[in-house]
């Protein structure tokens, strides 16, 4: 009889300890999913975080507006991330030629109106042209970054980038939208050492500027001030204000060296 009952604690006490081992290895499976898990999710973000960082600018260009941080400061403006219309290769390539057919007005070695270096926050000075080709202008790193831009920066922040034999593209923010668009596309095949943005206040409809040299456009006239304005790249980027236009690193067609 107590054998019995000793066999019958031997079974109990045996499956007893088989139910817990089994728990045992229940609750360590479900932890090692756990961990999986949370290191799935932690993967994904990463590689959430690297995708952000590489197409919001960590030194690189940002998508559609172009915007290339190591050339400067974006100054809180906000980047233009429209696709631009392809455009026509062009038809007139001298400059002079080019300038006329479009109705601009060209002005070439504009008086050199100084470059001293002035704190961020000072006050703009009053610049002899419109838009600006020259001048006292914010130090570095303030200069306004290569890119397309949806707002037009102070102009302190633009003179800088001239100096830097850089390439500014601007109109009139009342331009229908298909001609922004198209203006926008020809600035995607020159984008390297070039900025493009809206400006309110300038007496032209479209405007391209390099340091002392204006190309003022009272009327957007399709593929002609395209045109003209290719020309005035190939005729004046990289060429005026005193500094190495590749100073501060390039990236993409230029344009002295469109894509199209």
């Amino acid at each position: 009889m107590a054998n019995r009952r000793e066999e019958e604690r031997e079974r109990l006490r045996q499956a007893r300890e088989e139910r817990e081992s089994k728990q045992e290895r229940s609750g360590k499976f479900r932890v090692y999913a756990v961990y999986a898990v949370v290191g799935l999710i932690g993967l994904a973000v990463l590689a959430g975080l690297v995708s952000v960082i590489a197409s919001s600018g960590g030194g690189g260009d940002s998508a559609s507006a172009h915007i290339l941080q190591s050339t400067g400061s974006t100054n809180g403006i906000e980047p233009d991330e429209r696709e631009g219309v392809e455009v026509a290769a062009a038809k007139t390539t001298d400059l002079q030629q080019a300038a006329k057919e479009a109705g601009c007005t060209l002005r070439l070695e504009l008086k050199d109106e100084g470059n001293d270096h002035l704190p961020p926050n000072a006050p703009t000075p009053d610049y002899g042209t419109n838009p600006p080709t020259s001048g006292d202008h914010a130090t570095s790193p303030y200069q306004q970054a290569d890119g397309a831009y949806s707002e037009m920066p102070d102009e302190k922040f633009l003179v800088h980038t001239l100096e830097h034999g850089r390439m500014e593209i601007q109109y009139s923010p009342d331009l229908p939208e298909q001609a922004q668009l198209e203006l926008k596309g020809l600035y995607e095949t020159m984008y390297g050492g070039a900025l493009i943005f809206p400006n309110p206040t300038m007496d032209y409809e479209v405007a391209a500027t390099t340091w002392t040299n204006l190309l003022g456009c009272p009327e957007y006239k399709g593929a002609a001030t395209l045109d003209a304005i290719r020309a005035f790249g190939l005729e004046t980027w990289g060429k005026y204000g005193g500094e190495p236009v590749n100073a501060f690193g390039l990236k993409g067609p230029t344009p002295n060296e469109p894509s199209s």
